[in-house]
């Protein structure tokens, strides 16, 4: 992709620099859920503080709408960070500015005063075309950080050259923020597995009744065509389903009124778990099912299984995706947990990312010949 690496970076001994990282981790009662992200930047904090440098790490935190807020206070992050890497200082939530998401020029000058190197390791930020990801590149000397600069070899492999047959699974509620990806992976894969909420927009435009079951209407002709297109697509043949007395059972693809479809069914996950056994890549994106309750967890955990037991190279993409696989306890057993959900997506979807272009104008990025 030739974005500068740690390595391109000029001797960072003695000098101060900006780390970009990714500490939005879940926080209830001041108490961090996952630390996840912030154990995810210690390669790059190592590499910078073996060899000398002093590091202002900075992150976002939550939706605090541009102006300070305690709700979302770094104060936890730093807790936790202090004991992981204590020499490391952490900036305050860089939206309590409303000029980090509005890109504001004097908003990145401010960040990037006193330093004399800038890193982005903060891959789960790169889709968003924000001050402290796009600005500092083209003010100072910048480079990819390892989290960073794995997510892309990863991601990019799976792009290039991924080991066949390649199967992607995708879920999650609405059709409308996957189709792109859809679309864009359609043409890589062998074959495409769809489920959540989405599979009953999909199920609609085969003509099924889908009761109560989550519709985009806008979306049918969208499905139509992709279901028509000749790719092997599968979508599920039977589901469980919620009933207005609060009923739970498993029926078939047609669901009656009153009925919500919330989970794949047990027809459905042997089809998608053969499917997955015998893939040489897997891509899983967004769950099968309302996976929080446990009623309707069943398909999202037997597909999480089913992709941590294959013998696939296997990707999940972040999101709800990789919450699940922690939630079963499956983490071992998966190749690869991308750290962003959007932006993994993103770039799948369209192969860069604002990020990581902006690496690409730092003054001391590789030229096209290099890496």
């Amino acid at each position: 992709m030739n974005v500068p690496q740690l390595e391109d970076l000029p001797d960072p001994s003695g000098q101060r620099v900006l780390l970009r990282v990714d500490f939005n981790v879940p926080i209830s009662d001041g108490k961090i859920g996952d630390d996840l992200r912030i154990r995810a930047a210690l390669p790059t904090i190592e590499w910078l503080l073996e060899r000398g440098a002093t590091v202002d790490a900075c992150s976002h935190l939550g939706r605090p709408k541009g102006k300070p807020d305690t709700q979302y206070s770094m104060d936890p992050v730093r807790e936790r960070l202090s004991e992981l890497a204590p020499d490391v200082n952490l900036l305050e939530n860089l939206r309590f500015d409303a000029g980090e998401e509005g890109n504001d020029a004097g908003f990145v000058d401010g960040l990037v005063d006193g330093h004399d190197l800038y890193v982005n390791d903060a891959f789960g930020a790169s889709h968003r075309a924000h001050a402290s990801v796009v600005g500092p590149p083209a003010r100072l000397p910048s480079a990819a950080g390892r989290l960073l600069a794995r997510e892309v070899e990863v991601l990019g492999g799976l792009l290039a050259d991924p080991d066949r047959p390649f199967v992607a699974i995708l879920g999650g509620a609405k059709v409308s923020d996957k189709l792109g990806v859809i679309k864009a992976l359609l043409d890589k894969v062998d074959t495409m597995i769809i489920g959540g909420g989405m599979a009953y927009t999909f199920l609609k435009a085969q003509g099924h009744d889908i009761g109560d079951s989550l519709l985009q209407a806008d979306q049918v002709e969208a499905c139509k065509e992709l279901l028509d297109s000749g790719k092997k697509l599968l979508i599920p043949t039977d589901g469980v389903a919620l009933g207005p007395g609060g009923e739970v059972e498993t029926v078939g693809a047609d669901i009656q009124d009153g009925w919500k479809g919330l989970d794949i069914g047990p027809e459905t996950v042997e089809t998608f778990s053969a499917e997955i056994a015998g893939a040489g890549t897997v891509l899983w994106n967004g769950p099968m099912g309302m996976f929080e309750d446990d009623r309707f967890a069943a398909g999202t955990k037997a597909l999480a299984e089913a992709v941590a037991g294959a013998t696939a190279f296997s990707v999940v993409g972040g999101g709800d995706s990789a919450a699940a696989v922690a939630k079963f306890g499956l983490e071992r057993g998966i190749d690869h947990i991308s750290t962003g959900g959007g932006a993994s997506l993103e770039f799948i979807e369209k192969g860069d990312l604002p990020g990581l272009d902006a690496l690409r104008t730092a003054s001391n990025a590789p030229k096209s010949d290099e890496h």
